[in-house]
């Protein structure tokens, strides 16, 4: 551009054509948003649901498939570590360009289609080999899948001024319906036809997906560039993500133990369930009342009550509990996971421009899922070694997680504060 036509550019005229443009944007914007909020909200609870349905069909049934087509221990737990892998690769390219095209709801869909292919290939799959491979590229897909829908919510229910919970609680009761129905299911179907439960689920979100309505557009459209070097630099957005990332990691060794240490306990197979329930109902209800929590609990103190809980939390299951205190820890839940997790999406729906929302999630996906995975090997390791004292390192993790947050929290530039 010469210097003639850039001074036109800014000639006071253009000025104003420009403001009278985004102002009649911004009404067609809020008009259609006003004609359409009502459809919104339940079409992103119903995309929860169908997202969390799959969860909770393939995390607890998926194992039981594999080692149903032969596949030994060590070879399933190597195909169960793809997604940490397939995140790493899949995340950056996918959010930066969901963010730099504004395209997240384009891109949900696609991913959405993709694993509905990548889950029936690997239905198809026979050999170890060739589940992994098949497994690997479905992963590719469906690692997404979760970044994309939390941004695409959080975009919408911002613009429409609705809180997150509440829609959000849909997820979690689709959970559990998904895992009792495959749980009933399970006593029909072969452990080698398990998988056709896992490629339904996954059509059932990806017709879901087609549901969904458009987004606001982003004021600004960043390159790549851009968009990793404004959030990286933030240290408050950093020092989130770290708290964020150890405090959820921290559930490792309950993700992976507590019904093992709790067999070992005497307990059968329904009081497991029954707590494994209980915490889950613990996050609902607090999911629920986000839109009433007071004024104070902001972003960043909500990630600090969140590592208090989970600490609290993990203390008490290293003294090996009886039945009663068990019902108080699963209550816990509610804080150790579900505030941290209110809390730190508020604060990158705060923080980071909407032009930016899909890399932030990324980020947040990327480092929750590293820390997960050096998690679950850690407890592994030291359960062995020592049992249910594990849970004392659990409880440090999450203290590490609480002192990353309070140092977001002192930044005196944090606007989610």
């Amino acid at each position: 551009m010469t210097h003639d036509s850039a001074s036109a550019a800014m000639s006071p005229m253009s000025v104003k054509k420009d403001g009278v443009a985004a102002l009649n944007w911004k009404k067609t914007w809020m008009s259609t948003v006003q004609g359409k909020s009502s459809g919104f909200v339940p079409r992103v609870a119903v995309l929860y649901a169908a997202l969390f349905i799959l969860l909770g069909i393939q995390m607890p049934f998926f194992p039981v498939w594999l080692e149903a087509k032969g596949l030994d221990p060590s070879v399933i737990g190597i195909v169960l570590a793809v997604p940490t892998l397939s995140r790493l690769i899949a995340l950056p390219p996918v959010t930066r360009e969901a963010d730099r095209r504004d395209a997240v709801r384009a891109c949900l869909i696609l991913a959405c289609l993709a694993a509905v292919v990548g889950y029936i290939a690997v239905g198809l799959s026979s050999g170890a080999v060739a589940i992994l491979i098949a497994f690997a590229a479905t992963s590719l897909a469906s690692t997404v899948m979760m970044p994309l829908s939390e941004t695409y919510a959080l975009r919408g229910l911002m613009s429409r001024g609705r809180a997150y919970g509440p829609v959000r609680l849909w997820g979690s009761f689709a959970f559990i319906a998904g895992n009792l129905a495959a749980g009933f299911a399970s006593d029909f179907i072969a452990a080698g036809d398990l998988i056709w439960l896992i490629v339904a689920a996954s059509v059932l979100l990806a017709l879901t997906s087609l549901t969904l309505g458009p987004l606001p557009p982003s004021a600004v459209v960043q390159t790549a560039v851009s968009l990793r070097q404004s959030l990286l630099r933030d240290r408050a957005f950093v020092y989130v993500i770290l708290a964020s990332s150890l405090i959820q990691a921290s559930h490792a060794m309950f993700y992976g133990f507590s019904a093992v240490q709790w067999r070992a306990n005497g307990m059968d197979g329904s009081v497991i369930a029954t707590l494994w329930a209980l915490g889950v109902a613990a996050e609902i209800v607090l999911f629920a009342l986000h839109s009433r929590l007071p004024p104070f609990l902001q972003p960043t103190l909500m990630l600090l009550v969140g590592a208090c809980g989970a600490a609290m939390r993990w203390i008490g299951m290293a003294l090996d509990p009886a039945p009663l205190a068990l019902v108080a820890l699963q209550l816990l839940h509610a804080i150790s996971f579900g505030a941290t997790h209110i809390g730190t999406l508020m604060f990158v729906a705060a923080r980071a421009p909407s032009s930016q929302a899909a890399t932030a999630q990324g980020y947040l996906a990327m480092a929750t899922g590293i820390a997960m995975a050096a998690s679950s090997a850690a407890s592994g390791v030291l359960y062995d070694a020592v049992g249910s004292g594990a849970y004392v390192a659990m409880a440090l993790t999450a203290l590490a997680g609480g002192a990353c947050g309070l140092i977001a929290r002192r930044m005196g530039n944090n606007p989610a504060r």
